[in-house]
């Protein structure tokens, strides 16, 4: 009697699924092998309202990092995907507290003890024993804001010489990513790229990150599209990453794109992420408006989901850099425009009431053709579509910033594709998605299962799905139900899933 009810459950759930159980989740437990970071600039400045920028640089220590005092603790930030991001220290935690060595300290690259007193020893052992530290709190590794120039308090020095000494530091410390940005050489071409290739020698763990030029991704590991004022970030980034999708890569060169904190955009994009959002949210510490991430439009602060999931799809696609594949950019532009209330921008040279317009193209792809949409509107969404070198695609709504509100149309979107059986991501709103074959399927061979990419468990689909000939029909209330039923408890991040079709 027993075995007979345990083969008519197997049969009844076989029945249900089409499988003898529910698969276990579609996100690999696995860290993703990606380059994507958590950067403290923006917790520096949080912390001390962004008082001066000479404030925001010594907010960078050990204490803030390591403490258990209110807005410290950093390396608790981000449980569910700390162990797939660096943690980057920003600018200053290589030189010292008093703001008059500066100017001769910056480049240095060197831990300073005065920041981090309890890790001792010489450059290299105080910089291994804090690789170690946070290592231990579940990151994949340790990073650090380099400045683009030679510490003028070492003198005269040969470049080539002074960054081999560091380098060999950073291999044997395990530190590994360098955030390359502003100094004396910040657009000295032939100076950066004497940086990576010495980094291929002397320390090939270290990832090297550059920016300024677009130029530079060519022979980069990874090229960072820079700063945004968060209020139109989403145009001025999707524009940005466009443009550089026209250059080669160089030789052994990764040439990734490093699309900072607009995940969505990230993975729509095939792009690396540098988290910047932070899990303090509302007013600075002084109780004034944060003006950095403003509580207004995306409300970016209470959008950390958006964070998560799309880092966990880097565990299933990772990104992919510019000339490997086909791309295309839609000739169409769409115009976001944000009329500026108080305190919404780090930019002091913006006025309240300033219209504020920014343009980027309407869709853009790689590896995939243009995705159809079945609306006209001037306030329809940006979408972007990949086809990553593993085969998974993504498709991405993204809303847009018009007048002072953030909005997402609810379209139908066609997406052609080349295959149904590799992981699909769905990520924002959508009144229906349409995936395109090649050939027709029939609906009885498969079993489809999704997962909202912040949560663990799939859930099958099968039935609210319509598949007639080629076309694969997935309503928007399906991707909504299933894309936030992992949702953090007052997030308003856009949906983002993975779907997996599975033959029966």
């Amino acid at each position: 009697m027993k075995r007979l009810f345990s083969i008519g459950s197997v049969l009844l759930l076989f029945t249900i699924t089409g499988f003898a159980q529910t698969p276990a989740s579609l996100i690999p437990e696995s860290p993703s092998k990606a380059p994507d970071y958590f950067c403290t600039w923006n917790i520096q400045g949080y912390i001390c309202s962004y008082a001066s920028s000479e404030e925001q640089r010594l907010a960078m220590t050990e204490k803030n990092m390591f403490g258990d005092g209110t807005y410290q603790n950093w390396v608790s930030f981000f449980p569910k995907i700390r162990k797939d991001l660096y943690f980057v220290m920003d600018d200053s935690w290589d030189i010292p507290l008093d703001e008059k060595f500066k100017n001769d300290q910056v480049g240095t690259v060197e831990l300073n003890q005065e920041r981090f007193p309890s890790f001792t020893g010489n450059p290299t052992e105080r910089l291994k024993k804090l690789v170690d530290a946070v290592e231990a709190k579940g990151w994949k590794g340790l990073g650090g804001w380099t400045c683009a120039q030679e510490a003028v308090a070492f003198g005269n020095v040969n470049p080539q010489a002074y960054w081999e000494e560091r380098m060999k530091s950073a291999r044997e410390a395990g530190f590994k990513y360098w955030k390359v940005d502003w100094g004396n050489k910040s657009r000295n071409q032939e100076w950066r790229q004497m940086l990576t290739r010495l980094g291929r020698i002397y320390a090939p763990d270290l990832i090297i990150e550059h920016a300024m030029e677009g130029k530079y991704i060519s022979f980069s590991d990874v090229y960072r599209t820079y700063d945004v004022e968060n209020i139109t970030a989403q145009p001025v980034t999707i524009r940005r990453v466009a443009d550089l999708l026209k250059y080669k890569k160089q030789g052994d060169a990764k040439a990734l794109i490093n699309c900072e904190d607009e995940p969505y955009i990230a993975v729509g994009m095939g792009c690396a992420i540098g988290v910047m959002r932070h899990p303090f949210a509302g007013n600075l510490p002084n109780d004034t408006a944060d003006f950095v991430f403003p509580a207004v439009g995306r409300d970016i602060k209470n959008r950390l989901d958006e964070a998560v999931r799309g880092v966990r799809w880097h565990r299933i696609a990772e990104p992919f850099g510019v000339g490997t594949t086909v791309y295309s950019i839609d000739t169409i532009a769409l115009d976001d425009y944000w009329v500026l209330g108080k305190n919404e921008t780090y930019n002091t040279s913006r006025k309240v009431g300033d219209r504020i317009k920014e343009s980027a193209p309407a869709r853009v792809s790689r590896g995939l053709p243009l995705a159809e949409i079945a609306c006209s509107s001037l306030s329809r969404p940006f979408v972007l579509s990949s086809a990553y070198p593993n085969g998974a695609v993504a498709i991405v709504t993204i809303g847009r910033s018009i007048n002072r509100k953030y909005i997402t149309e609810r379209v139908g979107v066609k997406q052609a594709i080349p295959d149904i059986e590799k992981p699909i991501g769905v990520f924002g709103d959508y009144e229906s998605l349409t995936l395109v074959l090649p050939q027709p399927i029939k609906a009885s061979t498969y079993t489809i299962w999704g997962q909202d990419l912040a949560g663990d468990t799939p859930v099958n689909i099968t039935k609210e799905i319509t598949i007639k000939g080629n076309q694969v029909l997935i309503p928007g209330k399906v991707i909504r139900k299933v894309g936030l039923s992992a949702a953090s408890k007052g997030d308003v991040s856009d949906p983002g899933l993975v779907l997996k079709f599975v033959k029966k």
